[in-house]
């Protein structure tokens, strides 16, 4: 897990379960995007929650979530690199 700390203090970071958050502070989860089928069988990742693209289709589940991650490390984690 990687976590971004803003000049303001604040604490940004693509959750999973590596850290108890809590143990940071009060957390304020929030949604990144949506992986969800298609009506085909296909999936997509939709980064729309952070004004992002609909990625996709991709034939398997796990490269639209891996397209979900790398698109938000890139463009809403680390914004500015």
């Amino acid at each position: 897990m990687e976590l971004i700390i803003t000049a303001e203090a604040t604490i940004r970071c693509l959750y999973d379960e590596t850290l108890n958050l809590s143990s940071l502070g009060t957390p304020q989860i929030q949604r990144g995007s949506h992986v969800e089928p298609t009506a085909d069988g296909n999936w997509t990742a939709n980064l729309s929650p952070v004004n992002g693209p609909l990625l996709g289709p991709f034939p398997r589940r796990s490269e639209a979530l891996a397209a979900e991650v790398a698109w938000l490390e890139q463009h809403w984690l680390l914004p500015n690199t």
